[in-house]
C-alpha cells in the first residue's frame, strides 16, 4: 500500500509541483490549500507523513504544527516544513514547534525527495 502524504501550500503551481513529484514516485497525495482545512483533513486521510508550507494566508503553518503535536491522534505523524522562512533563528523555531524537517524554499526536487523519504 502506497505511503500516503498530505502536501499544505497555498501557492498552486507549489502544490502541483509537490504533488505530480510524490505521485510520480508512488506515493499516495492529499493537497490541501486552505490552512482552516488542515486539522480535519489530517483526521480523515491519515497521512503517514505532512509537508506543511509555514507561510499560510488564514493561519500560521507554525500554529498547525502545534496544533498537530498537541493532538494524541496525531502527533506521531512527522511534519516536514517547506517555506521560505529561511532567516536565522527560523528552522529553530519551526522544529521547536514540532517539525522533524526543514527545507527552505526554493526547494531541489533531489532534497526534497531525500527529507520525503527519511521521514516516511
Amino acid at each position: 500500500m502506497a505511503k500516503r502524504i498530505l502536501v499544505v501550500e497555498d501557492n498552486d503551481l507549489n502544490r502541483k509541483l509537490f504533488c505530480d513529484l510524490l505521485r510520480a514516485n508512488g506515493f499516495a497525495v492529499e493537497p490541501v490549500a486552505d490552512g482552516e482545512a488542515v486539522i480535519e483533513r489530517t483526521r480523515q486521510f491519515v497521512p503517514n507523513l505532512v509537508i506543511m508550507d509555514i507561510s499560510l494566508p488564514t493561519v500560521s503553518g507554525l500554529d498547525l504544527i502545534e496544533q498537530l503535536k498537541a493532538d494524541k491522534d496525531l502527533r506521531a505523524i512527522p511534519i516536514l516544513a517547506v517555506t521560505a522562512y529561511a532567516g536565522k533563528g527560523d528552522e529553530d523555531r519551526i522544529r521547536q514547534a514540532g517539525a522533524e524537517g526543514y527545507l527552505a524554499k526554493p526547494v531541489s526536487i533531489g532534497p526534497f525527495m531525500v527529507a520525503v523519504r527519511k521521514l516516511v
